[in-house]
């Protein structure tokens, strides 16, 4: 329940009477007008990326989350000419003090009796020294997972809403997930890859992924994803002398920016209850958890992703929520021997 002095107030109105508090302080000197304006402008941002009408109690962690990346992604329009939405994205500096204008906030407003608890608190998003902001946890969590694999599954099945049928994108963007969500390459691996680097073998399909410093790694697809690719092969790819798998529907390779919009664009059709932002490479970090939660050998799964040696591959293994408990609930030395017969 909560409490009843807890006031309901949209993130809109919040944040006014936030600024309104931050530019008095100005009047006595605890603030410097400059530094009052840039929380100002933060906040503002905040109330646009978060939904100026939710109610500000309502916000949880991740949706912190949502807006710290978004914000992270977002042209500034300081370094680009007329902030054009292909412009320079923020600069580290910038997303940590994006960040930090945020806490504040919020720590007024867990005082205020805005918010019952404060959800920076649960927020996963860190300012980094270099870098920028970034999701300290970056595997999604096995739900999170599943819920995005099966948006994508469901892109191949739906009627198109409205476009015209040399335009449509969805067979290839399902391909997209899939192919981040289950093998897990890099997002340069993914753009260069060519029709013909993929084959069959025994009845099996491969990926001749080229990866880093020239080497290759010969992956098999599992069927589901194998669908999906032969469909986008046999119809959802449009017809170009261009010999990139993945291409938009003016016939020319994707670049790397592009796989973050189709990511994006999937998660929308999440189930909101399991969505949560990730980058191509918080997907690749959600292949190796995964894999090894599951109790793939450690090799095959560095074999998988293309790194050198194990010692890597440890990097890219997040904690998953309840695992140890799964783990104690079946450790192999309590398990009673089978019966003889």
């Amino acid at each position: 329940m909560r409490p009843i002095q807890l006031k309901r107030v949209t993130v809109e109105e919040s944040a006014d009477r936030y600024v309104e508090l931050v530019r008095a302080k100005t009047v006595t000197g605890a603030l410097a007008p400059a530094t009052a304006e840039v929380y100002a402008r933060d906040v503002a941002t905040f109330t646009v990326l978060a939904g100026a009408g939710r109610v500000l109690d309502d916000l949880t962690g991740e949706d912190v989350d949502a807006v710290l990346l978004a914000f992270a992604r977002k042209p500034d329009g300081r370094r680009s000419p007329g902030g054009a939405a292909g412009g320079q994205a923020q600069s580290p500096s910038s997303q940590s003090r994006f960040r930090r204008s945020v806490s504040a906030f919020f720590k007024h407003a867990t005082l205020a009796g805005w918010v019952q608890v404060n959800p920076m608190t649960t927020a996963t998003v860190t300012a980094k020294e270099r870098g920028g902001l970034r999701a300290e946890r970056r595997a999604l969590t096995r739900e999170q997972a599943q819920g995005l694999v099966g948006a994508a599954r469901s892109l191949t099945a739906a009627e198109p809403d409205r476009g015209r049928r040399d335009q449509r994108t969805e067979v290839r963007d399902a391909l997209i997930v899939l192919l981040l969500s289950t093998l897990g390459p890099r997002v340069s691996e993914l753009v260069r890859a060519n029709v013909e680097d993929f084959y069959t073998n025994n009845g099996v399909r491969y990926w001749r992924i080229f990866g880093k410093g020239g080497r290759t790694r010969d992956v098999p697809l599992p069927a589901d994803v194998t669908e999906v690719l032969d469909a986008h092969l046999s119809g959802g790819r449009p017809a170009s002398a261009e010999k990139a798998l993945l291409l938009s529907w003016r016939g020319r390779r994707l670049a790397r920016g592009d796989v973050q919009a189709v990511i994006d664009r999937v998660q929308r059709r999440v189930d909101p209850a399991q969505r949560r932002s990730v980058t191509p490479h918080g997907l690749r970090h959600t292949t190796a958890t995964h894999l090894l939660a599951d109790a793939v050998d450690m090799d095959a799964v560095r074999r998988v992703l293309g790194h050198s040696d194990l010692a890597t591959l440890g990097r890219y293994r997040d904690e998953l929520p309840g695992e140890l408990e799964v783990a104690m609930r079946t450790h192999p030395l309590l398990r009673r021997p089978a019966a003889s017969e």
